[in-house]
């Protein structure tokens, strides 16, 4: 039996903007893949409890608050608690209003991409096909 490719998307933090998480929830169903959408204001512990509990291959956060430095980590964090290994277990991406000079900071805490305002839908489909491989069929 296939498995389709699982992917949580997530609002960290208090920020309220969600269209832009409703957009790519919206694009990932229509391409395939089941979509878990937490809503706002997600807690790293909710968001990491959740990614266990619904057994995601990817966790996207949306992130615009300018908050990503400080909650990225918390999130890997609370997965590793979980048992949750990025990279391994499941892969971690990160869009939103994220300057240039962060993202290095982010794939070194571990995110495998991060993607910014613009980017085209197939890009980010194609990279999480890409990057989920042959462990499940989207």
């Amino acid at each position: 039996m296939e498995k389709k490719i699982r992917v949580l998307v997530a609002k960290p933090g208090l920020d309220g903007h969600d269209r832009g998480a409703k957009v790519i929830a919206r694009a990932l169903r229509d391409a395939g893949f089941e979509v878990i959408y937490t809503g706002i204001r997600r807690t790293p512990a909710e968001i990491a409890e959740t990614a266990l509990q619904e057994d995601v291959d990817v966790v996207g956060l949306s992130i615009l608050s300018g908050a990503h430095l400080e909650l990225v980590p918390l999130i890997m964090d609370e997965l590793r608690k979980r048992g949750l290994e990025p990279n391994r277990d499941l892969i971690v991406i990160v869009g939103g209003i994220i300057p240039p000079e962060d993202i290095p900071k982010l794939k070194e805490m571990g995110v495998a991409e991060v993607f910014v305002p613009g980017t085209p839908m197939y890009e980010i489909i194609d990279f999480i096909k890409n990057s989920v491989g042959e462990k499940v069929v989207a």
